[in-house]
């Protein structure tokens, strides 16, 4: 009672109340981004990490579900895509089904996708036969760790599974559905079995953290819980507690290579 009463409180006004899946929440979170500058700056430095990881090339790049991001600002030419309409989204599409052609992409990026994909088989098929040989899968991930498990299952709105022995989850809306768990499974605890049925990509770097300024910021969903002033200084103690982000990361930086 007292969590719920708590969370309830956190809610951003901007999208208290609102549905989840309601193409709306995901524009209203936009704004919110824009007017955090300590959560826009999280996502350019994601943003930065793509750009740098880009395999070179003249193929365009895919983003799979664009949403209420900004990355059509640092990669000229990117070609967004999101499960449902909007004033960014270029194509609407299915991640599990997508309409291109074979080796056309030199990459597909994602931030905050993978754990919606309630089907990521069909979606790992589909990137394999979309991205070129020397492509590249890049994605930023929530990441299972002794602090994540605590905030992600008391403090969060969507389903984090650690335990799930399988990689398929019920499907729902496209907000709604997830676990969150599921980017650690595939690429942490099941490697061994992603590596068996898809060899063709090769997980090239894993890179955890991020423990409290996304938290901070209040994300997408919430209030800002630190003046922008202490966001530094949480920057300096991430970079301190890098060697132990196995046990504080709440995200992961990850980049699959297709052999």
């Amino acid at each position: 009672m007292i969590v719920d009463r708590f969370k309830s409180w956190l809610a951003h006004p901007l999208t208290r109340g609102l549905d989840l899946d309601d193409p709306l929440t995901t524009q209203l979170r936009r704004q919110i981004i824009q007017g955090k500058p300590a959560l826009r700056q999280v996502y350019q430095e994601w943003y930065e990490t793509i750009v740098r990881s880009l395999p070179t090339g003249d193929e365009p790049v895919l983003e799979v579900g664009s949403g209420a991001g900004f990355l059509r600002d640092f990669i000229p030419g990117l070609i967004t895509s999101e499960i449902f309409p909007g004033p960014d989204t270029q194509i609407v599409l299915d991640a599990t089904r997508l309409p291109f052609a074979d080796g056309v992409f030199r990459a597909i990026v994602m931030i905050d996708v993978l754990h919606h994909i309630s089907q990521p088989r069909d979606f790992f098929a589909q990137a394999s036969r979309c991205v070129r040989v020397g492509g590249a899968l890049i994605m930023v991930e929530p990441w299972v760790s002794t602090w994540s498990k605590l905030i992600y299952r008391r403090f969060h709105h969507e389903p984090f599974r650690p335990e799930a022995m399988e990689w398929e989850f019920p499907p729902a809306g496209p907000l709604s559905g997830a676990n969150g768990a599921l980017p650690w499974i595939l690429f942490l605890r099941d490697r061994d079995q992603f590596e068996k049925e898809f060899p063709c990509w090769e997980i090239r770097m894993i890179k955890p953290g991020l423990p409290f300024r996304y938290l901070a910021s209040g994300g997408v969903s919430m209030r800002s819980l630190l003046p922008a002033a202490a966001f530094d200084h949480l920057r300096r103690l991430e970079h301190r507690l890098e060697p132990w982000m196995g046990k504080w990361a709440m995200f992961a930086e990850i980049i699959l290579v297709k052999r």
